[in-house]
């Protein structure tokens, strides 16, 4: 089949989504109102919370959002097939993803920007916040080793890519007082000096390899690790607009110039899809996902259509910039369909390889060996990229390979691949980066605000000495399990983590509907969160009956590894389970029994100027 219908039907329904169901939700659902002031202004300090441009919003939100999961998730899931992926991404991203981004981000700038779990306390029970305080720090942990671990692989005696991305630090700093000191307000301004200084560090990157600067630009993976620590840690305690958002708004014009440029090129080339619409591991024995399409290509694909770690971004850096409420729409709905849209891309690009070059790539020799397959092109390709790219797994190199590709095939292209190859190598370290940054400011508010309750001081997010304490801390502990590369053992569980977090964001912007006295709309996130709920809670335990005990019987010198995985999922689980049972709860007390939530207890955090319950 060829791409072309594809990718024109996954544009036309996202445009669909956006114009009406995004209109619905923010007019209906949540009635969203300029009139309210917006914790931006009411709690303005020039450090957390600042009044920031709606399109340099977007930008920081979109590359907090947008990390590997989105490209790597639908490469793996092509095991499959092409249809179950792409369905998944359409349906998931317009009708759940989107809608919870969105929702989580309305209830947190209602909230004065509180974190997922503080809502979670408000809008369910104090036991729903506490759980869910430990079950997302612990996710977030898992998330930021397992996206640092991606980056520091991608990064690793690469010049190159060493130099682009480390140049978007000083210009992101320049662009940052250049908007907010030297000029401010002239957004324009600072957009295109910074875009022009990005795309000059890509394109001078090329030569640093082989040059007398390459020594200097070439570290080991635990230097890149150092580099990457000491990053995230200066980017979560600098103000937020001189370091974290304005790199992150550059980032985001690199991935979406590169997004659009991609969708274009799929447009241009429409290459076959090379991949059969269901393969025959849809009923389990890949040599990728050893699982059945069901459940597994719905944890698989997490970011892409519907990710848990969003819900942390639109309640932690999000929603203390966000200048107005309306700016909440094209922020929370509108990005995560460009995330979407990422997803279909990668999804596309990795099915027009021909499987058996697919499957020699994102497989260990050994066990490619074993398949039976011969591969077609290979070995042109990996001469025309000017490395070997065989047995090469996690998705990353099949997926730069298929982007190197289309792109080649543009006419007066055709010698350029190798360039393609790398940039797109480049690009998705990018994804990932901006990703951890925002995560690892995230995670350290999580961090006050919880260690607040028993140390009050902490509490304060411009306490400097706690702002330090709690920012090492969250570092140090995913350097951790980069550093001793116990992560790898961790990572086939955090799709998993991922989407029940998710169904967690669905239950706490359920209850803040139905606290708000607007049950009759609370299908727009209850009927997602059953889906998400049933599908993830069935693969965590197919993961430790099927994959992780096993895993301990047959090979006792992972035995740790194993259980530790075991270990991990079932409090995740457990988690997740508790916080759903405490919101069925609230919810039959309210419909059912109809006992106000005013009644039942007191606001945790009582503010001025905003409802007790309710995200409306």
């Amino acid at each position: 089949m060829n791409v072309l219908p594809l990718i024109l039907g996954a544009l036309l329904v996202m445009a669909i989504a956006y114009r009406y169901y995004s209109a619905f939700l923010a007019a209906k659902v949540v009635a969203l109102d300029d009139k309210r002031i917006t914790p931006s202004h009411q709690l303005a300090d020039g450090h957390n919370y600042q009044p920031t441009n709606k399109w340099v919003v977007f930008g920081h939100h979109f590359a907090a959002i947008a990390g590997s999961g989105p490209l790597i998730g639908p490469v793996l899931a092509a095991q499959f097939g092409y249809l179950p992926g792409f369905l998944w991404l359409l349906i998931g991203v317009c009708l759940a993803g989107a809608v919870q981004d969105f929702m989580i981000l309305v209830a947190s700038i209602r909230r004065k920007g509180r974190s997922l779990a503080e809502i979670a306390r408000n809008e369910i029970s104090p036991l729903a916040g506490a759980v869910g305080s430990v079950a997302i720090f612990l996710i977030v942990i898992i998330a930021l080793a397992g996206l640092g671990l991606a980056v520091v692989n991608a990064l690793k005696d690469s010049p190159w890519g060493v130099f682009s991305i480390g140049m978007t630090i000083p210009i992101a700093l320049l662009v940052g007082f250049w908007m907010n000191r030297l000029r401010p307000g002239k957004i324009v301004e600072a957009s295109v000096i910074g875009v022009i200084l990005v795309l000059a560090a890509v394109i001078f990157g090329a030569d640093i390899p082989g040059s007398s600067l390459a020594p200097y630009f070439t570290f080991s993976k635990n230097g890149v690790l150092v580099a990457l620590a000491l990053y995230a840690f200066f980017a979560a305690v600098l103000p937020i607009w001189m370091l974290l958002a304005p790199r992150d708004y550059l980032s985001s014009y690199m991935k979406v110039g590169t997004i659009a440029a991609l969708v274009l090129g799929i447009i241009l080339v429409h290459p076959d899809l090379q991949a059969p619409a269901f393969s025959a591991y849809m009923n389990g024995g890949g040599p990728i996902i050893p699982g059945k399409w069901f459940p597994y290509v719905f944890i698989t694909i997490a970011c892409g259509a519907i990710s848990g770690f969003h819900a942390l971004v639109a309640s932690g850096t999000t929603p203390k910039m966000l200048d107005k409420e309306t700016d909440a729409r094209v922020i929370g709905y509108g990005a995560m369909l460009m995330e979407g849209l990422v997803g279909v891309v990668a999804l596309l690009a990795s099915c027009s390889l021909f499987p058996a070059d697919y499957f020699a790539i994102n497989v260990p020799a050994e066990k490619f060996a074993a398949l039976g397959l011969n591969p077609v092109h290979l070995q042109q390709l990996c001469q025309a990229v000017g490395e070997n790219v065989a047995g090469r797994p996690g998705g990353a190199v099949s997926l730069a390979v298929g982007f190197a590709q289309i792109f080649s095939g543009i006419p007066g292209l055709q010698n350029l691949m190798g360039y393609f190859y790398h940039f797109m190598i480049m690009f998705e370290a990018l994804f990932i980066l901006t990703t951890i940054d925002a995560g690892t400011r995230v995670c350290r508010f999580l961090f006050q605000e919880f260690g607040g309750r028993y140390w009050k001081p902490l509490e304060n997010p411009n306490w400097l000495p706690g702002t330090l304490l709690s920012t090492g801390i969250v570092v140090c502990l995913w350097a951790y399990f980069i550093w001793t590369g116990s992560v790898s053992t961790i990572w086939p569980m955090f799709g998993t983590a991922n989407q029940l977090l998710a169904s967690v964001a669905l239950a706490v912007a359920t209850s803040a509907l139905i606290n708000a006295g607007k049950a009759r709309y609370a299908w727009v996130t209850l009927c997602p969160l059953l889906f998400v709920a049933t599908t993830t809670l069935t693969a965590a335990a197919l993961n430790i009956l099927n994959n992780f005990l096993p895993l301990a019987a047959a090979h006792p010198e992972k035995a740790f590894q194993a259980y530790l995985n075991v270990a991990l999922t079932v409090v995740i689980m457990a988690s997740a389970v508790v916080i759903l049972w405490e919101a069925f709860h609230r919810w039959y007390q309210i419909l059912v029994e109809k006992k106000h939530p005013k009644a039942l207890k007191k606001p945790v955090h009582p503010l001025p100027d905003i409802p007790d319950y309710g995200c409306c």
